[in-house]
């Protein structure tokens, strides 16, 4: 039998919204410090090690110890930890789970448009919605400092995205649900909103300043861009935009393939890419009975799908297969690559395939739902993107406690230079993933009880400030104390990988 759906009115809702308050007032998440018995952050790091795969953890390693903000990104096991005894107000929402704003990007809608929307959902859980805006909070705190920011200017840009997401909130409160729902950021709306923006940030610093009676945006106080700034500006959005519609299979199979005897195969990279014919050893398993375990999870991955997508997927044959390395965070997890071909070696179609594990948050949070890690994944990213990829599933693997799941490896993807941008170009990115991740938790969440919880004042966007600045800081000790376990050899490091 179906379970009952409670449906509230739009007092109760609200009503449910303001009793929030009573667990957490919205300025509660201020003055963040560390707990007393705060577990060591590189212990938690060498716990996650322990799965991953050997050869490849000093890369993580690497990778992270970059700098303070690629720690941060490698670093959400730790913040999981830290954020279990914030205040929340007891709202629910899908979490994406690791919401910092490297984790948001543009992709193929299935009508092969360009959309924005949040691109990594490794640990997806429902829990408490501060929780992502924490996280992505503290990441553009982190990203700000990490560009060269002023104190001032890196808590005007974290406060825009929480201001973006309290204020975009209210107003999928007061949408139609159906309009929720198929809310979106196209290309042409993101391409309109980059030029409104580098022209307003161009006659900002030529002191044409706001239009008389425009409503104040958090980040105004900063200043405006030098022309020379818009210009390169304007390149990499063109440059990135045009890169992004070229990532396709096709593409891929120009920088990933090799011909060999008139037939493609993955190219040997090692250790980013190691094909098949080199792999056997590292598992230990003979070369004949990998290709029948990868036809085994296809065949796993396939009945996971849609039956009109079950059935294109047919018309394809897999070719080849590598382990590639991929990420900052994810380094050690078992990722893969498949090329299948379709009608011929000229129609390629490359798929990713991504171990999924337990997510940070289930240590914090409760346990999921969904049995198999792989399918949480799946269902989560399919409850909060507005359009997700048509071959997105899920597979088990041979071994025990080994899951993963399947979506197309370049399809029209591209993220922001985030290390690049001035502080008014990472203002005006900030508002946009604070619109994104407010419209992600309304499709799971309720906006309306939300919205009345953040209320109309600033208190929640100066408290979530307050909070990525202290937990900025506490990220600077802890990329001290990474980087101090790997000078004494505590743990080996590879860079540059």
């Amino acid at each position: 039998m179906a379970t009952k759906v409670e449906h509230l009115t739009l007092d109760e809702r609200n009503a449910r919204g303001v009793e929030a308050r009573t667990r957490a007032m919205p300025d509660s998440h201020a003055g963040w410090k560390p707990a007393a018995d705060r577990p060591d952050p590189v212990a938690l790091i060498e716990e996650q090690n322990l799965r991953r795969d050997a050869d490849l953890i000093p890369v993580r390693h690497g990778r992270m110890v970059a700098s303070p903000f690629t720690f941060y990104r490698g670093a959400a096991k730790i913040m999981a930890a830290d954020l279990a005894g914030t205040p929340t107000s007891g709202l629910q929402v899908q979490l994406c789970g690791d919401a910092h704003l490297s984790n948001f990007g543009v992709f193929a809608s299935p009508e092969r448009n360009l959309v924005f929307d949040i691109n990594d959902f490794d640990e997806t859980l429902p829990g408490p919605f501060e929780y992502d805006v924490k996280r992505l909070a503290a990441s553009i705190m982190v990203a700000a400092q990490n560009n060269g920011c002023s104190d001032s200017d890196a808590r005007a840009i974290t406060r825009a995205c929480v201001t973006s997401y309290r204020e975009s909130m209210a107003e999928f409160a007061a949408s139609k649900t159906l309009d929720v729902w198929y809310a979106h950021l196209a290309e042409d709306q993101i391409r309109q909103s980059v030029t409104a923006f580098l022209s307003e940030a161009n006659g900002k610093h030529k002191g044409k300043g706001s239009k008389k009676g425009k409503k104040k945006d958090p980040g105004d106080g900063m200043s405006g861009m030098t022309g020379k700034q818009v210009k390169e500006a304007q390149k990499r959005f063109a440059k990135n935009a045009q890169k992004s519609h070229s990532r396709t299979s096709d593409q891929a199979l120009s920088k990933l393939g090799e011909q060999v005897d008139g037939r493609y195969r993955i190219a040997s990279v090692p250790p980013v890419i190691v094909p098949a014919r080199d792999l056997h050893t590292a598992y230990g398993v003979a070369p004949g009975e990998l290709e029948k375990v990868v036809l085994d999870l296809f065949r796993d991955y396939r009945s996971t799908l849609r039956l009109d997508l079950r059935q294109l997927l047919e018309r394809y044959e897999i070719v080849d297969w590598a382990r590639k390395v991929v990420g900052v965070g994810s380094v050690g997890t078992r990722a893969f690559i498949v090329l299948l071909q379709g009608r011929d070696q000229d129609d390629p179609l490359f798929l990713q395939v991504k171990e999924a594990t337990r997510s940070v948050l289930e240590g914090t949070l409760r346990k999921s739902a969904f049995r198999q890690p792989g399918e949480r994944v799946v269902q989560g990213q399919r409850l909060m993107q507005a359009s997700s990829d048509i071959f997105l599933g899920w597979s088990k693997g041979v071994q025990a406690d080994r899951y993963y799941y399947w979506r197309q490896l370049r399809d029209m993807k591209g993220s922001a230079l985030v290390e690049l941008m001035a502080p008014a170009e990472l203002a005006f990115y900030a508002r946009t993933c604070g619109w994104t991740l407010a419209r992600a938790h309304a499709r799971s969440g309720d906006p309306v009880t939300i919205a009345a919880y953040l209320g109309d004042d600033d208190a929640f966007d100066k408290s979530i400030t307050d909070f990525s600045e202290r937990y900025a800081a506490q990220n600077d000790q802890d990329f001290a104390d990474f980087s101090k376990a790997i000078a004494s050899n505590r743990i080996e490091a590879i860079q540059d990988v």
